[in-house]
């Protein structure tokens, strides 16, 4: 009887910390790896908004401009140059070369370029081609006009690809054994969030001490600690990368290079074009193609029509920057808590079909809520009044709310229920599938939802022209996705029946 009390403490222990004390030595560095590669994350993704649509003739119409014809031919550039080193360069080399093109661009640009953008850009050419295109293209005179902000907007984008998704969790599933992958993954996912939060106090702190110091350009020193940051938590990645090489993986307890690894097959890894004809002949595969493409579209027609509100309510780079940190603070904690307490609970209670609902469902609420308020300002300039606030700040509001809470939807539910949608099929269909759906899918709807901004923006010019077409296609697309997902929910529970 006396030790009911202990063993149920151990059970509650393993539930909240399903971690060994000896296996401390191997999942504390990598949860430090993890929240360092995700604090310089967040803290870029915050700047090079700040940069690309507040510089002189930005706006977020430069963002699809950028996507298509930047941060795709750069991860195209990288993975090519990444695959040229990897024939010269051992494991660890690779690793340490990886990372510090990074800190070393950075510090480029803040000691360089930055200092000489005046000079740099090419300023007369902007005015001529503005003069000579239509007003649709001034999105794209402003991303070659700011050549050096958007250097800076490609390698922020490119950190998030080729550090967190490349060499990090390459190096994790590399060391890391499925018994304890299940243990360790959660944790990696909640260190990352912790750095979302750590953002908002970081640039608290950044602000006010630069804000003792009185200088002219308060901006341009936000960005030195900005890439002082990076610097540094770039080191620090590579330490503990060093530190594990020497001290952990040397330890058979964690690694052990002679120990069986599942064989290889033989057989070779399907052709794209295998792949799509498997896709095409199954509706199963279809619905779940569809839903990824929807909600790659749907995040990005709605966020930069949100990102061109947040410009007009923090014209300054500075209060931009500050505000989108506040943003990705909120985003962590309300992350964690989806991941936390609703995830689990929604599938376990309500069933595939509920959770698979709920992101496109977060996204037409709150979209139809932000839209209304650009569109329609006039009919809650009354209303407003009242509270004193101005249909522009809870048009940002709202376009807030929805991204925070359609992003911790996806991390919580969107991405579970569409692997869990994989599992009723045979083996063909998802090697084959998935490989089309993974490789194609999520790339196409990004570029789908910028390339259609772009067309309308070429035709219309200027972003807040087309916001009211922006809404009619976003509804289209969520339209489809609710249609995907009630198909494969009534599919899904034939199968488990």
């Amino acid at each position: 009887m006396s030790q009911a009390p202990t063993q149920a403490f151990g059970k509650w222990r393993q539930f909240f910390w399903p971690i060994h004390s000896y296996e401390l030595k191997k999942i504390l560095p990598m949860v430090g790896m993890i929240f360092f590669v995700s604090f310089v994350y967040s803290i870029l993704r915050a700047a090079k908004d700040a940069l690309i649509v507040t510089a002189p003739g930005g706006g977020a119409e430069v963002i699809p401009f950028l996507k298509v014809g930047g941060v795709v031919p750069g991860a195209f550039i990288f993975m090519l140059l990444y695959a040229k080193l990897s024939n010269v360069l051992s494991k660890r080399n690779l690793f340490y070369t990886s990372v510090l093109i990074f800190p070393i661009f950075f510090l480029f640009f803040i000691t360089v370029l930055y200092p000489a953008r005046d000079m740099l850009h090419p300023t007369e050419m902007g005015l001529q081609w503005r003069e000579a295109l239509p007003v649709g293209f001034h999105g794209f005179v402003a991303a070659i006009e700011n050549w050096t902000y958007s250097l800076f907007y490609i390698m922020s984008e490119l950190w998030g690809s080729v550090v967190l998704s490349l060499l990090f969790w390459g190096f994790a599933n590399d060391i890391t054994r499925v018994t304890e992958a299940k243990r360790f993954y959660a944790l990696f996912g909640l260190s990352a969030n912790f750095a979302l939060i750590s953002v908002k106090p970081f640039n608290k702190t950044v602000k006010s001490i630069i804000a003792s110091w009185q200088v002219e350009d308060p901006w341009f020193y936000e960005q030195i600690f900005i890439v002082g940051s990076v610097i540094v938590a770039s080191l620090l990645v590579i330490a503990t990368y060093y530190w594990m090489q020497r001290v952990v993986l040397t330890d058979k307890r964690f690694y052990d290079q002679e120990e069986p690894k599942q064989p290889k097959k033989s057989k070779a890894k399907p052709s794209l074009a295998e792949s799509f004809k498997v896709l095409a002949s199954s509706k199963w595969l279809i619905c779940i193609a569809i839903i990824v493409l929807t909600y790659n579209i749907s995040i990005n027609l709605i966020e930069v029509t949100w990102k061109s509100q947040v410009k007009l309510l923090h014209p300054n780079p500075a209060d931009y920057n500050g505000f989108m940190s506040h943003y990705f603070s909120i985003l962590g904690y309300t992350t964690i808590f989806m991941m936390v307490f609703v995830s689990s609970n929604v599938l376990r209670i309500f069933g595939w079909t509920v959770g698979a609902l709920i992101t496109p469902a977060v996204l037409l609420l709150t979209g139809a809520g932000f839209f209304a308020l650009i569109i329609y300002p006039e009919y809650f300039s009354g209303m407003l009044s009242v509270i004193g606030e101005t249909p522009l700040y809870i048009a940002v509001l709202f376009g807030m709310i929805q991204n925070i809470m359609s992003k911790a939807a996806k991390y919580s539910l969107f991405d579970p229920t569409k692997e869990m949608a994989y599992i009723p099929l045979d083996q063909e269909a998802k090697v084959k599938g998935k490989a089309a759906i993974d490789v194609v899918g999520a790339r196409l709807g990004k570029a789908m939802g910028s390339g259609s901004q772009i067309a309308l923006i070429s035709v219309y010019g200027t972003l807040a022209a087309v916001t009211p077409q922006i809404a009619c296609l976003l509804f289209l697309v969520i339209t489809a996705w609710l249609w995907a997902v009630k198909t494969l929910g009534r599919e899904f529970k034939k199968k488990e029946a």
